[in-house]
Parts: C-alpha cells; sequence; structure tokens
C-alpha cells in the first residue's frame, strides 16, 4: 500500500503530567494564544488545512455525492476539485459507485433524485426554459454524474445537463446535428445518440448519424453512422456494444432490424428481423 505524507498543522497532545500550577497555566495560555494566532496568519487564505492533493481527493471520495455540490464554497482549490472529475474517478477506483434515479411527474417542473433504495430524495433546482421546453416529452439519459434533458424550445433544439458535484443546470453543448426521436444508451462516462430527425427550414429529416457525448470533457464527437436511417427508435448497451432497436425509417415504415455498434473496430453489424414477430406501436 502507498504511503501517503500527510501535510498540514500539528496536533496538539496534552502532557497529563505538566505542571497545572497558576504560573504555567498563564504560560500555556500564553503559548496556546500565540499558536493560535501563528495558524490564524498561515491559514488566513484557507478553509481547510493544506492536506496533500492524493489525501484529499481520497478523503472526499468518502464524501456522498449529494453533499458535493456544498464543496464549492470551500474555497476556490476544492471548487477546482469537483470540476476536474477527479473525486469521481477515485469512487469508481474505490467501488463507491452507486446509482441514482431521477424522476419527473407530469405536473412538475423540477427533477427529484431518489437514491437506489428510494430512502432519500434531493430536488434539484428549477430548470429555467420555456413553457415549450416543458410541454411535451423531453429526451433524457443519466452518464457519468450529469443528467441530460434534450429537447425543443423557441430557439430550437437544446441541450441541458444537470451536474451532480455543482448541483447546477447548465446549457449546453449542443448536439453537432441538432435532433430529437433518437436512440440513445451510456456506458460509464460516454453516451450514444443514434439516429432521429431533424428539423429545418426544409422539414423534417429522419437521419443514420450518430454522435457519443463525454461527460468529463463536455464534448461531442460524430462517430460512423449506421446502415439505416430510423427515428422513434430504442437503444442499449449489452457487453460491451451500443445497440439500436427498431424504429421507422424515412417513409414512416416500422423498421424490423436491428444494428450493432463496436467501438473497438468502428463499424455497424446490422441485424435483419431481429424484431420481425413484434407488434409496433407508436
Amino acid at each position: 500500500m502507498k504511503k501517503l505524507p500527510i501535510i498540514g498543522t500539528m496536533p496538539i497532545i496534552l502532557d497529563m503530567d505538566a505542571d497545572s500550577s497558576p504560573d504555567s497555566k498563564g504560560e500555556e495560555m500564553g503559548e496556546t494564544a500565540h499558536s493560535h494566532a501563528c495558524l490564524t496568519s498561515q491559514n488566513a487564505y484557507q478553509t481547510a488545512p493544506q492536506l496533500l492533493y492524493e489525501l484529499q481527493v481520497e478523503i472526499f471520495a468518502r464524501v456522498p455525492c449529494c453533499e458535493y455540490w456544498k464543496l464549492q464554497f470551500l474555497n476556490n482549490q476544492f471548487s477546482q476539485l469537483l470540476k476536474s472529475s477527479e473525486i469521481f474517478r477515485t469512487r469508481r477506483e474505490l467501488g463507491l459507485v452507486k446509482p441514482y434515479f431521477f424522476i419527473l411527474s407530469s405536473s412538475d417542473r423540477r427533477w427529484t433524485m431518489f437514491d437506489e433504495d428510494f430512502k432519500s430524495s434531493q430536488r434539484l433546482p428549477k430548470l429555467s426554459s420555456d413553457i415549450n421546453f416543458f410541454s411535451g416529452d423531453k429526451e433524457t439519459i443519466c452518464v457519468g454524474t450529469q443528467l441530460i434533458v434534450i429537447w425543443r424550445n423557441k430557439e430550437g433544439i437544446t441541450v441541458w445537463r444537470y451536474e451532480l458535484a455543482m448541483h447546477k443546470w447548465f446549457k449546453g453543448p449542443e448536439l453537432i446535428t441538432p435532433r430529437i426521436m433518437f436512440a440513445s444508451a451510456s456506458h460509464g462516462t460516454n453516451a450514444f445518440f443514434a439516429g432521429g430527425f431533424t428539423i429545418n427550414k426544409n422539414g423534417v429529416e429522419v437521419v443514420s448519424i450518430v454522435e457519443k457525448y463525454n461527460a468529463e470533457t463536455k464534448t461531442w464527437a460524430s462517430i460512423l453512422p449506421m446502415h439505416r436511417r430510423r427515428k422513434l427508435c430504442s437503444g442499449c448497451f449489452l457487453r460491451g456494444k451500443f445497440y439500436v432497436l427498431g424504429g421507422q425509417n424515412e417513409n414512416n415504415e416500422n423498421l424490423t432490424c436491428a444494428e450493432s455498434y463496436d467501438e473497438e473496430t468502428n463499424s455497424w453489424e446490422l441485424i435483419p428481423n431481429m424484431l420481425a414477430d413484434k407488434n409496433f406501436m407508436f
């Protein structure tokens, strides 16, 4: 096991055999006051001791995720630590990853986050957007420690993300090709978005476009498109591959085929008639 040196203030150890006479007490009080003044001077611009960076991460990785947003108010150092995602990488290495559930009722504009046992909950901040954003269904997915919400407002198709570490909503980053009604699935800190349809001045266009979102870098990247154009499709991750199932093509015809994407080979495999015996309802 790697030993980490601890850098900080020296602990105060009481000597139980020391003389407790009034004179010695006065001296002790003077020394204590002097020590306190020194510590105050040294820590004037700090709200926490100067622990080794790795040790800070090890300690705060064990704090419940729902409490992380409070750390940003300690000082700039802890705020930057949260933004770096280093705490969450350490949690994964230590096996401290826990699932959370996000629920939005039809009559509410605020999501509620529940722990895996539904024994505790926390209300998310209000998402400031126009009424059009809340009037219809929204595309939502969790990736890493973020909740991604995509739908239309008066400005067009918009992406919002909630960051657990900061307990805040942020706008963007926008999709490379803005669209809705796509298939999506996440794995770790990456999420894949396939198909759907775009809305522009020429109308609606069903696409085979695929994009990958990285929650750590907050960036989008285009990857190889699918074999078929499709909308209203479903997505999932299974055994390291991203699967896109069913949906409708550009002629509004139901698709019975599926496709799987292998990131290692950067290739799509078409799976015909996977849903041949299924009934479709859209």
